[in-house]
């Protein structure tokens, strides 16, 4: 199953997500409408210290998977307001949408980032949990709306 995790900057929860489902076993990507161009400094460790590392995570643009030769997505997630209320490229596939919106932690003060994290990640993290548990099947656009208000 390919999954698409999007948010404006793609540097902070998209990476958080990207990890988590990867981790899972799905072939997971990240992207951003408007990316920071780096992964924040406090993505990769927040997911090393769980075991999880990513190949070559990057911030980039959600038109790397608009593109023809891209991936085929099978459910494409947002997980900022932002990245949720804008017009999104038209994905190949029509792939199953789903907004599991969580605070930004690039945007606590620097002395709060750690925390703020941590925070981000299990709520993901329950979230990746709960879609993972999902049989195929059930990973209707229901299901995913549930899984989304999980905190």
């Amino acid at each position: 199953m390919n999954i698409l995790v999007l948010c404006t900057g793609n540097s902070a929860r998209s990476i958080l997500l990207e990890g988590l489902l990867d981790h899972h076993g799905f072939q997971s990507f990240s992207a951003g409408s408007k990316p920071a161009g780096q992964v924040h400094p406090w993505a990769l460790p927040t997911l090393k210290r769980y075991g999880i590392v990513l190949d070559a995570p990057s911030s980039k643009s959600w038109d790397v998977f608009a593109a023809p030769d891209a991936p085929v997505m099978d459910l494409v997630i947002t997980v900022c307001g932002n990245a949720a209320n804008e017009v999104c490229p038209v994905w190949p596939g029509a792939p199953l949408r789903a907004h599991w919106g969580v605070e930004d932690p690039a945007a606590a003060a620097p002395a709060a980032q750690e925390r703020a994290f941590e925070e981000a990640f299990q709520i993901l993290r329950r979230r990746a949990d709960a879609f993972a548990a999902l049989a195929p099947e059930a990973r209707t656009p229901e299901a995913l709306a549930r899984i989304g208000q999980l905190a």
